[in-house]
C-alpha cells in the first residue's frame, strides 16, 4: 500500500536515497526471483535469470560494504563516489547475460549522475531531467554491451523508458513525475515483450529480464514518493561501510547471507550438494529451504510446479539429502568437495606463453579441464560464474595471454567483462565463443601452451564452432516448444539451444539427438554424462551413434554436470 504523499517526495535524488534504491532493488530481486527464474521459456530448470540479477546486485553491494567508497578526488560528491563503485562492484559481480546487462544500466546513470554532480556547486542529488538524461545513458550502455541486440528484451523495456522519462522532462516535469513515467512506460513495453519474440508468445510469458527492470524502477519511483524512507525489510544500508561500522554480515532475504553469493571460497562448508526434487509441495519446499538454511549456506532452491533444483554449501551431506527425502524425492544427486575444486582453481597452468581459463559444471568437467592444463572456474544453472570470478581465475594463470572458455552461453558476457578488465592490468585475454561444454573440449584439445595467442585463438575457436553440440534432460514444466507441447517429466532432446525432440526414455531421446547430431557428418562423438546418470545410458546412446555401419569414434566422460543428462557433441 502506497504510504507517501506529494509533501513527502523527493525533490532530489541524493546518497542516501540513492542507497535505499539500491537496497530496495536487492529486496525486490530476492523476493521475486524464483518468479523471474520461472519466466525463462526454456522448460528445462537452468533459467536463472532472476537469480543472477539478484546475486549480482547482492555481491556487488556487499563489495562496496567492504571496501571504503566516497574515496575519488575531492571534487566528486557522495552520491557520485557511491554511485560509481556500486558500478564498478556490479561489473565484476555480474552473473550471466542480465547480470552485465544490468551492470551497464548501473554505470550509465553512475556516468550522468558523476557529470551532473562535479559542478562545484555543492548540491548532492539529481533532479527530473538529470534523472531522464541517466536512464536514457543507461538504456545506450545496455544496448552497447550487446553485440546483438534483440528486440523484446529488456533492451526494449529499457528504451521505453528512457524515452518516456524524457518526454516527462521535456515538459517540466519534477523527479516523481520523471521516474512514474519512466516506471509506467517500462511497464507497457515489458507487456508488449510477449508479441515481440515467438518463444515469449509461444510461452505466453514477458521477458525475464525486463521484468526484472521493471523491478529496479518500481524501487526507484517508491523511494522517490517517500515510500520507502528507511531501509527495506530492516537490511541495513550496504553502499559505504559507515553506514554499519564493524558490523558483521546480516542474512539476507530468501535464505541468503551476504557474502556468500553462491560461489565457496572454501573457508565455509566443505561441501556442495544438488540434486532436483520431485513428489513435493511448495509448503515442504519452504520448509526444505528452513533446513538447509539451518545446516549450510548459499541455499537455492528455485523451480517450481513438482520439480526444484536444490543447491546448498553445508559439512553434512547426510543432513541435506535426509532433508530433500523428508521433502520429496531427490534424484540427480550431486556432491562435490571444495576442496578438490579450489586446488583446480588457483593451480596455474603449465608453464608458457599463453594460459586457459574454462568453466566447468560439474566435478568431471573440472578434472578434465585442469588435467589439461586449464585454470578452472566452477559454475552452473543457478551458479553462474560471475565476472569477477573469472576475472580471479585469469590473473591466477600466471600468464600475461590467457584465453577463456565459458563453455556456456549465458557466460559469455561475464567472460568477455573479465577479459576487459584484465586489460586494463595489462594481461591480453581473448574470449573462445564455446556455448557448450562439449566446444570446449574440442577446443582445448587443439590448445598449444608454445604456440601463439592468435594462432590458438584460430585454432580453438575453430575447433569450438565445427563442434555441434546438443543434450538431453527432463521438463521442469509445462511449455510449447518448437516440436509441441511438453510437460514436467518429459524427456528433451535439445541441439544447438533447441528442443527437436520429446519423449519419454532418456536413452531413446538420446540416440535421437545423436542421429541429429550426425545427420551432417562426423568422426567424433562425445558424451558426457551427468550427475546421477547411469553408465548404461551412456554406453547406449555411444552404441546408436555405431548403427547403420556408421564409422564414428566414441568419447564417453563422466562430466557430473546438473540439469543436463547427457552433453553431447559431434566433431
Amino acid at each position: 500500500m502506497h504510504v507517501g504523499g506529494e509533501s513527502s517526495r523527493l525533490e532530489r535524488l541524493d546518497a542516501r536515497s540513492a542507497r535505499r534504491w539500491a537496497v530496495a532493488t536487492r529486496a525486490a530481486f530476492a523476493a521475486h526471483r524464483v518468479e523471474i527464474d520461472d519466466v525463462n521459456v526454456f522448460p528445462v530448470p537452468d533459467g536463472d535469470t532472476g537469480t543472477n540479477l539478484y546475486m549480482t546486485l547482492d555481491s556487488a553491494l556487499e563489495a562496496t560494504r567492504e571496501a571504503p567508497l566516497g574515496s575519488d578526488a575531492a571534487a566528486v560528491s557522495t552520491l557520485a563516489g557511491d554511485v560509481a563503485a556500486l558500478a564498478r562492484a556490479t561489473l565484476l559481480a555480474a552473473r550471466g547475460n542480465s547480470g552485465v546487462i544490468l551492470s551497464q544500466l548501473v554505470r550509465g546513470l553512475s556516468e550522468v549522475i558523476a557529470e551532473a554532480t562535479t559542478g562545484g556547486d555543492g548540491v548532492d542529488g539529481i533532479d527530473g531531467p538529470t534523472l531522464a538524461v541517466a536512464v536514457r545513458r543507461a538504456s545506450d550502455r545496455a544496448y552497447a554491451g550487446v553485440s546483438r541486440p534483440v528486440e523484446g528484451t529488456v533492451l526494449t523495456v529499457a528504451a521505453a523508458a528512457a524515452s518516456a522519462a524524457e518526454l516527462a522532462a521535456a515538459t517540466g516535469a519534477d523527479l516523481y513525475a520523471v521516474a512514474h513515467a519512466s516506471l509506467a512506460a517500462a511497464r507497457v513495453a515489458l507487456a508488449d515483450t510477449t508479441a515481440q519474440l515467438p518463444s515469449l508468445a509461444r510461452a505466453g510469458v514477458v521477458d525475464a529480464g525486463g521484468m526484472g527492470y521493471v523491478l529496479v524502477l518500481e524501487a526507484l519511483e517508491r523511494v522517490i514518493s517517500g515510500e520507502l524512507t528507511s531501509d527495506p525489510r530492516g537490511e541495513q544500508t550496504a553502499l559505504t561501510t559507515s553506514d554499519a561500522p564493524g558490523s558483521a554480515a546480516q542474512p539476507g532475504p530468501a535464505g541468503h547471507r551476504p557474502g556468500d553469493h553462491g560461489q565457496p571460497d572454501w573457508g565455509g562448508p566443505a561441501y556442495e550438494v544438488m540434486y532436483l526434487l520431485s513428489d513435493s509441495s511448495e509448503a515442504a519446499v519452504s520448509g526444505l529451504r528452513e533446513q538447509l538454511d539451518a545446516i549450510g549456506d548459499s541455499v537455492l532452491v528455485v523451480g517450481g510446479e513438482d520439480l526444484w533444483n536444490v543447491h546448498v554449501h553445508v559439512d553434512d551431506v547426510g543432513a541435506a539429502i535426509e532433508a530433500g527425502i523428508d521433502a520429496g524425492r531427490p534424484h540427480r544427486v550431486a556432491v562435490t568437495h571444495f576442496g578438490d575444486l579450489r586446488r583446480m582453481r588457483t593451480t596455474p597452468s603449465a608453464p608458457g606463453s599463453v594460459a586457459v581459463v574454462a568453466c566447468a559444471a560439474g566435478e568431471g568437467l573440472a578434472t578434465l579441464f585442469h588435467t589439461a592444463g586449464a585454470v578452472v572456474v566452477f559454475h552452473g544453472p543457478g551458479l553462474r560464474a560471475s565476472a569477477g570470478q573469472v576475472l580471479d581465475a585469469i590473473r591466477s594463470a600466471g600468464s600475461r595471454c590467457v584465453l577463456v572458455l565459458p563453455n556456456d552461453a549465458d557466460t559469455q558476457l561475464a567472460a568477455e567483462v573479465a577479459a576487459s578488465a584484465a586489460a586494463e592490468a595489462g594481461i591480453e585475454v581473448h574470449v573462445v565463443r564455446s556455448q557448450s561444454a562439449v566446444q570446449g573440449i574440442a577446443a582445448l584439445a587443439v590448445f598449444e601452451p608454445a604456440a601463439s595467442a592468435r594462432n590458438n585463438l584460430v585454432a580453438m575457436s575453430g575447433a569450438a564452432a565445427a563442434t555441434r553440440y546438443g543434450a538431453v534432460t527432463v521438463a521442469a514444466k509445462e511449455a510449447q516448444t518448437s516440436v509441441g507441447w511438453c510437460h514436467p517429466g518429459d524427456v528433451l532432446g535439445v541441439v544447438g539451444g533447441d528442443v527437436v525432440a520429446i519423449g519419454h526414455d532418456l536413452g531413446e531421446v538420446g540416440a535421437d539427438v545423436v542421429a541429429r547430431l550426425l545427420a551432417g557428418g562426423g568422426e567424433l562423438l562425445t558424451v558426457i554424462s551427468g550427475a546421477g546418470s547411469a553408465p548404461e545410458l551412456s554406453s547406449a546412446v555411444a552404441a546408436s551413434a555405431r548403427e547403420g555401419g556408421r564409422d564414428v569414434e566414441v568419447s564417453i566422460i563422466d562430466g557430473g554436470q546438473p540439469t543436463y543428462a547427457l552433453l553431447l557433441g559431434v566433431e
